[in-house]
């Protein structure tokens, strides 16, 4: 039987994606793309219109992620039932939400130094933290989930 990892995967870190892109971006309005680059700030036009754009070529490789695990999830839908009534399935979209979230906090926030959680805030460091913690834990339960459906390889 095949599982449900990378379709799961995808769909995950394209959720995930949304997730950061809608209401951290948009409906909170915490940070964007490249909101704490200097050359990129958000209190002119010309720096919230390079933001926009950045958060919306984001939002189009969020989106192909999703369209790419659905691919792959109707390609081999025949092939393996929905393991365990979709609990595999959902149990990799919550790994793959988490570590898009790890990834994107270490590299984004930590590393490149590109956004913080909370730009708004000038960028604490806990908030970061926070999120990352978060992301961790909620990697770990989708984890915990696919083991539990008996999908682990």
């Amino acid at each position: 039987m095949r599982r449900p990892r990378l379709p799961g995967l995808l769909l995950g870190i394209g959720l995930g994606g949304f997730v950061d892109g809608i209401v951290f971006h948009q409906i909170l309005q915490w940070h964007h793309m490249l909101s704490s680059e200097g050359d990129f700030p958000t209190t002119t036009i010309g720096g919230l219109e390079d933001n926009t754009l950045a958060d919306g070529l984001f939002h189009a490789a969020t989106w192909l992620a999703v369209v790419a695990g659905i691919w792959i999830l109707w390609r081999r839908s025949t092939d393996w039932r929905w393991a365990l009534n979709g609990r595999a399935l959902f149990g990799w979209i919550l790994v793959g939400f988490g570590l898009f979230n790890v990834v994107e906090g270490v590299v984004n926030h930590e590393i490149l130094g590109i956004h913080h959680v909370r730009d708004d805030r000038g960028g604490p460091l806990s908030w970061d933290l926070g999120f990352l913690a978060v992301s961790c834990l909620l990697t770990l339960a989708g984890w915990m989930v696919t083991v539990s459906a008996g999908s682990e390889e």
